[in-house]
């Protein structure tokens, strides 16, 4: 498998991104990392923590496909196709 330049050097975030890329408040993002819901945070420094945007990136990716499989399973299921 070829790499790419994101997989050899990722780019770390800070939270404040997170909050952006997500919509979620800072309390809610901590309580996804405790539950084992979300990717969880790297300790940059003594008082410092970061995310790696790809693993964020991929965790907003599968969210909306769970999301969308969920509807469109519902959908089918009310027509009768499964």
């Amino acid at each position: 498998m070829i790499q790419t330049n994101k997989e050899k050097h990722p780019k770390l975030i800070r939270l404040p991104e997170v909050i952006r890329k997500t919509g979620f408040g800072r309390t809610w993002i901590y309580e996804l990392i405790k539950a084992g819901r979300f990717p969880k945070q790297v300790k940059i420094s003594e008082r410092s923590i970061a995310f790696i945007e790809s693993e964020i990136d991929e965790w907003i990716e599968k969210m909306i496909a769970k999301s969308r499989c969920v509807s469109e399973c519902k959908h089918f299921k009310q027509k009768g196709n499964i």
